[in-house]
């Protein structure tokens, strides 16, 4: 019985070096992408890079005219309250405070609907370049026979040969040469503020 339960577990443990082999993953072929250059040279990324920045400007503009307005407004404001020496305003002064705190959260509105729509536009752009790129870096480290694919920003040593920068940013012109410089559909908005 003895001799048996021994042979058993002779075999038991000639089993399991080979299914520990079966489940190995295979040694890692590994391909470099400079996202960065990417991000900063390929087609629709200038393009739209540009196209943000103009925007950009324009909201930091539309931000220095509406406090010039509010300035404008709120001095003489100021100056009549003040002038008041702690005594209660009149109606006519109520009235124009009222007024003119409600063109305050008017700007304010107004602006912080600017920079989201700027941030949703960003996240726009980023989604459509991301999306494209990720299929491209698929198909050109299958392509050069990589079964990983590190951005170079995170490898500390590279040989040259292992970076498909080049032929992905080459593809990436090519298959994406423009990207919508719009914000990004309502529903989408909805599920990224969540």
């Amino acid at each position: 019985m003895k001799t048996k339960l021994f042979v058993a577990a002779l075999a038991a443990t000639a089993l399991v070096p080979a299914a520990a082999q079966a489940q190995r993953v295979p040694a890692a072929v590994v391909a470099v992408v400079d996202t960065d250059q990417i991000s900063q040279s390929c087609t629709a990324c200038r393009a739209a890079s540009t196209s943000l920045q103009s925007q950009e400007t324009t909201l930091r503009q539309r931000a220095a005219t509406l406090q010039q307005q509010i300035q404008t407004a709120g001095g003489p404001l100021q100056q009549q309250v003040a002038a008041l020496n702690g005594k209660e305003p009149d109606a006519a002064l109520k009235a124009k405070i009222t007024a003119f705190q409600n063109q305050q959260r008017s700007a304010q509105q107004e602006l912080e609907q600017g920079q989201q729509r700027l941030a949703s536009t960003q996240a726009n752009v980023n989604q459509q370049i991301s999306a494209k790129l990720q299929t491209i870096v698929a198909s050109v480290s299958a392509s050069r026979g990589a079964n990983v694919t590190i951005a170079k920003a995170d490898v500390m040593f590279a040989a040259p040969s292992v970076d498909i920068t080049s032929e992905v940013l080459a593809q990436l012109n090519q298959q994406l040469p423009a990207v919508s410089v719009t914000p990004l559909p309502q529903s989408q908005q909805q599920t990224q503020g969540r």
